[in-house]
């Protein structure tokens, strides 16, 4: 083909590399001064006030991904959905891999919300030679050279990607070494071999930082454990992830925990789950005030420990767990098209459902928004539950503005009405359902 105006059409091209070149210089950094730990993009302080994010129509599961289906719909499913999210302040969201690269950049473009990239690293198995290897074994020469190359093909395919804000290895892949599948369970108790497999598979960890870092060190590392179990390994074995990273529930606060990694550890925290579900096993019925009230006082204990405020100043954020239920995570691969009420495991903290000897902590039902129908076309609406609102309400306030005080957090949460953000989802609600 000859080109009739070589010359523009490698000025567009300059351009175009120019400009692409501009908008990937976000300094993405954590920090420690001596009022306590930040994230810095670009030299500003960001508190993360994420979002587990997933897109899991009625009658799906896990082998089901949005980003097989066609660009069109894609963008219209982000467009509502990061629409609400950015309604409600949330700056970040967490997104397994599979999500391509334009599709971090069109979110973080449109909706100014930035994406942590989660890599399982073996938390639900690996592939072996053509054999599946349900329980990964963290110490096989095999899993570590597949690992390693997994993690640093992620590094290699989404360096200079706008938008990008973290990677987080693994999903409390130390609850993986005792649980045969993928459904929550209880908290395991700690035994020898169990101990041993956990040394090999946090030596794994480091060495997958160290070849991350090695090829781009421009985004921080998060390693997502259980809670704490293990904190000792970690603090031995895994000097060289940026952030602690921890999925955890223990109820209206997180008790000792920043103090806890504050004094063994010595990163930044990040609460890469937490939450509450929105189904009371006591009644036997939705329970949106029980949601709202948990979410309230999660986001007041992080908010708490965040650098200034003078507890723990480690805390750089967290990732609410949901953002709309997950229909599928009772039982995984059945009754898929059933909202199921059965609890999976026990919290004593959740204290407003917890009865001693049954199960209290209902999976399907942690979502922050209630799933509606599919219709024709594939999509759903989401209706807010009263703890939309409230972490809406949350999100307003900025630990890090100059001058803020503990006494400035207290009265903005003693603010957030309960009872105005039930009233708010049931307006929602009802405008919603009238208008289909």
């Amino acid at each position: 083909m000859i080109l009739k105006y070589p010359f523009l059409t490698l000025l567009c091209l300059l351009l175009f590399v120019s400009d692409s070149a501009t908008a990937q210089t976000d300094r993405v950094q954590v920090q420690e001064s001596e009022d306590g730990w930040r994230l810095f993009v670009n030299d500003e302080p960001i508190m993360i006030n994420g979002m587990n994010w997933d897109y899991f129509p009625i009658g799906t599961n896990y082998m089901y991904s949005i980003w097989n289906e066609s660009p069109e719909f894609i963008m219209k499913a982000l467009d509502y959905e990061m629409g609400l999210l950015q309604n409600m302040g949330v700056n970040a969201i967490r997104v397994y891999t599979g999500i391509p690269k334009e599709w971090i950049e069109y979110i973080y473009d449109n909706f100014g919300i930035y994406t942590m990239l989660n890599h399982s690293f073996g938390r639900y198995g690996v592939d072996i030679d053509g054999e599946w290897m349900a329980n990964t074994e963290y110490s096989d020469p095999r899993v570590i050279e597949l690992l390693l190359n997994e993690v640093t093909e992620m590094v290699e395919e989404f360096k200079g990607t706008r938008g990008l804000l973290l990677y987080l290895l693994g999903n409390e892949n130390n609850y993986g070494l005792f649980w045969g599948g993928a459904e929550t369970e209880d908290i395991p108790v700690v035994d020898r071999q169990s101990t041993i497999r956990a040394r090999a598979m946090y030596k794994l960890f480091n060495k997958a930082a160290l070849s991350m870092k090695a090829i781009s060190d421009d985004i921080p590392i998060a390693l997502c454990n259980g809670d704490l179990l293990f904190l000792d390994l970690i603090v031995e074995l895994v000097p060289d992830v940026d952030i602690f990273g921890t999925n955890v529930y223990r109820g209206e606060t997180f008790t000792d925990l920043y103090d806890q990694v504050a004094e063994e550890y010595g990163k930044p925290v990040l609460l890469t789950e937490f939450g509450s579900d929105a189904f009371n096993v006591r009644t036997n019925q939705e329970d949106q005030k029980m949601q709202a009230h948990y979410k309230r006082l999660n986001w007041l204990d992080i908010y708490a420990n965040a650098a200034g405020l003078g507890r723990a100043e480690n805390s750089i954020g967290g990732f609410t767990f949901q953002f709309s239920d997950g229909w599928w995570k009772y039982g995984q691969t059945v009754d898929l098209d059933v909202h199921n009420t059965e609890a999976s495991w026990a919290n004593a903290g959740y204290h407003w459902d917890y009865v001693e000897g049954e199960n209290n902590m209902n999976e399907e039902w942690f979502g922050i928004t209630a799933k509606g129908p599919t219709n024709s076309e594939g999509f759903y609406e989401l209706y807010p539950r009263a703890a939309y609102y409230v972490i809406k309400e949350a999100h307003k306030f900025n630990p890090y503005e100059p001058g803020v005080t503990m006494a400035d957090l207290l009265r903005h949460f003693e603010g957030i009405s309960l009872e105005q953000a039930i009233l708010q989802a049931r307006r929602d609600k009802g405008a919603l359902e009238s208008e289909r």
